[in-house]
């Protein structure tokens, strides 16, 4: 008996009201609202479940409380049809001029590819694992390289080196510092350089054994590919006239004049290039195709009839990517002006070459996958559900109403 009553008590609270099929009125309009309702409720809720459960990108940008201290990873693959690899070097400056002093280990390198004059690989050739330093950037640079091998009586041409495996480490008889390992034969001459000593005769170095004249490279091209870690406090990574170039004209003579030098160099040293790719760290995924990360890549340059030292001046944006499994994804932006600087010999403005020039932004931007989930999801078919039901339901209501109201009329009542 209390079980009835208990029952009883709770109709009191019943919102939803039934009505005997007696006293509904099934309309024709009705049951078309009501199919009409289904399928809008489908709709809605199938692009509502789309919408929950797609993987959005939210970026967010902040401000670098303290300088960082991470290196700054560049990859970069150059070609130079003009020149021959023999002449051309590759250094690292910071903001204020002063060498790097690159890190060069298994995963950071420096390659150059000998080209013919059609710009394919020379298959005979291997490629020459490049020494970083000892660019020649300026008139009075190339006069006192000049010099020293005219002291030194030095006529090699460029190097290549024996490609030695990735864990060699090679001696740098004496003048490096402990631990150091000079792999190639520029590795060594700047040790050398480094002491102030003089180079002992290249034959007896085995890292310079195998030799090639840059006038053995006539009409050859060269593609210069690397991956190196520059400084965040910004600098630039050039490709210019490496310290062989003293050694074009008059088959390598010594005592040729500066003037003259000065010349051939500027003559020899077209700077049209192509840059195969320039990037600042890994990719972002394909749907992140739409930020700044490769602009340059595929980009041709051609320099007629004038010396040019072209400058491209990137200023790299810091970035994290975020998975929704929290991977992550350290990387860089860029955004790229470029200017090509008009130099002649003597004039004191440098020797054509090819610079980067790089500023790291005080800002870093954070790319974040994001996903509304579940929660969402069920308010919004609560939501929809409830609005479509209704909203058809006070039409029908509206159109009954109108259509009785009528009907009462024409009978007279």
């Amino acid at each position: 008996m209390s079980g009835i009553n208990l029952a009883d008590r709770l109709k009191r609270y019943d919102a939803h009201t039934a009505v005997s099929d007696e006293f509904r009125a099934r309309t024709t309009q009705g049951a078309s609202l009501s199919i009409l309702a289904v399928l809008s409720a489908l709709y809605f809720l199938t692009t509502e479940l789309r919408y929950n459960f797609e993987t959005t990108v939210v970026d967010r940008v902040y401000v670098n409380s303290t300088s960082s201290a991470t290196a700054v990873q560049m990859e970069f693959d150059v070609v130079f049809p003009e020149i021959a690899c023999g002449l051309l070097g590759v250094d690292a400056n910071d903001a204020v001029g002063n060498s790097q002093g690159l890190h060069i280990d298994r995963t950071h390198h420096v390659y150059k590819h000998r080209l013919d004059n059609h710009g394919r690989p020379i298959h005979r050739s291997k490629p020459e694992k490049v020494g970083l330093g000892g660019t020649v950037t300026s008139d009075r640079k190339l006069e006192e390289v000049h010099a020293e091998k005219r002291a030194q009586g030095d006529d090699d041409g460029s190097e290549i080196d024996d490609y030695f495996e990735s864990d060699f480490c090679g001696d740098c008889y004496s003048a490096g510092e402990p631990g150091e390992c000079c792999n190639t034969c520029d590795d060594v001459k700047r040790a050398y350089r480094k002491k102030g000593w003089t180079l002992p005769n290249q034959k007896s170095i085995s890292q310079c054994k195998n030799t090639i004249k840059a006038k053995d490279e006539v009409d050859e091209g060269c593609r210069m590919t690397g991956n190196v870690q520059l400084s965040s406090a910004g600098g630039n990574l050039h490709i210019a006239p490496g310290r062989d170039v003293s050694d074009i004209g008059s088959g390598g003579d010594s005592f040729i004049s500066i003037t003259d030098l000065l010349g051939l160099a500027f003559e020899k040293y077209n700077v049209t290039h192509t840059i195969q790719k320039l990037h600042f760290g890994p990719r972002l995924p394909e749907k992140m195709s739409n930020v700044e990360q490769q602009q340059l890549d595929g980009q041709v340059r051609t320099v007629k009839n004038v010396h040019g030292m072209y400058q491209y001046y990137l200023q790299i944006v810091p970035t994290r990517y975020v998975k929704l499994d929290g991977t992550t994804i350290t990387t860089n932006q860029m955004s790229v002006t470029e200017h090509m600087r008009i130099v002649k010999p003597g004039s004191g403005r440098g020797m054509p070459g090819v610079f980067f020039f790089y500023e790291v932004s005080p800002f870093h931007v954070i790319f974040e996958e994001n996903r509304r989930g579940w929660i969402r999801f069920f308010t919004s078919v609560c939501a929809i559900v409830g609005g479509v039901y209704t909203v058809l339901g006070m039409i029908d209501k509206t159109y009954y109403m109108y259509t009785r109201g009528d009907t009462s009329r024409n009978l007279g009542l």
